[in-house]
């Protein structure tokens, strides 16, 4: 699911899974990460990561990031973005975090219509700077 947009298929390497076993293993050994998986009939069909972020700003509040939202593109449409962004929210919400965050492409204008119907708002402008 992650190559399987314009986007995706540039910098993702599917046929070499090493790096996404070690990621993995970073993500599942830290605490302020969650790796959610969505399954149909056996099957992965979604996933997103959810990090809780400590802060100083806002009185010192956590802050929770969403990122790598996938879903397979049989499942799009059929309500399950918005359960595993409603469960990031809520899950944020347990953690204590004050304010959920998320980034995303600035080509992906539908995925952009489906943040704000969640109440979502486009109040930053983002910058990104490769480092390899």
């Amino acid at each position: 699911m992650l190559a399987d947009d314009p986007l995706g298929a540039t910098r993702e390497s599917p046929d070499d899974p090493a790096p996404y076993r070690e990621a993995f293993a970073r993500i599942d050994a830290d605490p302020n990460q969650h790796l959610v998986v969505a399954e149909r009939d056996g099957r992965t069909v979604g996933t997103l990561q959810l990090t809780a972020i400590p802060g100083l700003s806002r009185r010192g509040a956590s802050r929770a990031l969403i990122e790598a939202v996938r879903i397979h593109a049989d499942a799009r449409g059929s309500g399950l973005g918005t359960q595993l962004i409603t469960w990031a929210i809520d899950e944020a919400g347990r953690q204590g975090c004050a304010l959920v965050q998320l980034t995303s492409d600035a080509t992906r204008v539908e995925a952009h219509r489906f943040y704000e119907r969640l109440g979502f708002e486009a109040s930053h402008l983002g910058f990104k700077k490769p480092l390899t």
